[in-house]
């Protein structure tokens, strides 16, 4: 007899039996099949060991099932890090709205939002909202979007502009924090304001992404032991250089990999 994990449970099934054979027997109405954290159509021949997913295309699956799920299609032992942290995310514009949406798909289990502001037209050239949100407060907005995503992940919202005096209690049990602010004054505060009144938290900043510059030139680059800071350095929007969805969004991948890498006790870029 094999020895296997279905769905979070551990099951038994006879030797020699493949993958859609099983799901035919323990979840009949199962339209997707993951082995392994691979999906696959192919009825392969199940080994000790092995961790399958039977779910069904289309419809939520119950919190164990959608865990194992996650567990399963990230890399091993990625998920259960993961969903033990607590991000904090300050500003909700084209960075940290993209990188909230990110860190909810990646499983992160608590998150922190912040910002002050509401969704309004000129924001839905890069930032992750839709017309349906215009007039919301970005925290709401985007804890809603979080919920759509992951509704088991903890979402915690701050309608307050963050300062000097309050970034600490916002984010002070936090693992890391994206700082992802437009003004540069903003930035330099909260990143000084962390650093020196934390000696934990992990900074993960982003500067130099407008424009439709090379993509390759954002990079993430290690500036202190706890502050990273994703983009090309030196491209600011400004008179004729606009925010850009494809670059602003590729320099939110940056900082969410950090994010990432950092959970994982990974320091290096």
């Amino acid at each position: 007899m094999l020895h296997i994990i279905c769905n979070g449970k551990p099951v038994q099934l006879p030797d020699g039996i493949g993958l859609q054979q099983a799901a035919k027997q323990l979840q009949p109405t199962a339209s997707v099949t993951i082995r392994n954290g691979f999906q696959t159509n192919e009825d392969c021949i199940l080994e000790d060991g092995d961790s399958i997913t039977l779910i069904e295309k289309g419809v939520l699956p119950p919190r164990d099932v959608l865990e194992h799920m996650m567990a399963a299609r990230h890399s091993p032992k990625v998920h259960e890090t993961v969903r033990k942290a607590r991000v904090g995310i300050a500003g909700l514009g084209g960075l940290g709205s993209n990188i909230a949406a990110m860190l909810a798909r990646t499983g992160v289990g608590q998150l922190v939002l912040a910002d002050f502001d509401i969704v309004e037209p000129s924001n839905l050239n890069r930032q992750n909202y839709f017309v349906s949100h215009l007039g919301q407060y970005k925290t709401e907005a985007t804890a809603s979007l979080i919920h759509e995503i992951n509704p088991f992940i903890s979402v915690e919202t701050h309608t307050v502009r963050i300062t000097a005096d309050n970034a600490m209690e916002l984010f002070a049990d936090c693992d890391v924090v994206c700082e992802a602010f437009d003004n540069p004054v903003c930035k330099a505060e909260l990143v000084s304001t962390l650093l020196s009144e934390s000696e934990t938290i992990r900074i993960v900043s982003g500067s130099g992404m407008a424009g439709y510059g090379s993509s390759n030139s954002i990079v993430t680059r290690k500036r202190m032991s706890r502050l990273y800071v994703c983009g090309d350095g030196e491209t600011a929007a400004a008179n004729g250089v606009g925010l850009m969805s494809p670059r602003v969004t590729v320099c939110a991948g940056h900082e969410a990999n950090m994010v990432l890498r950092l959970l994982l006790s990974i320091e290096e870029p």
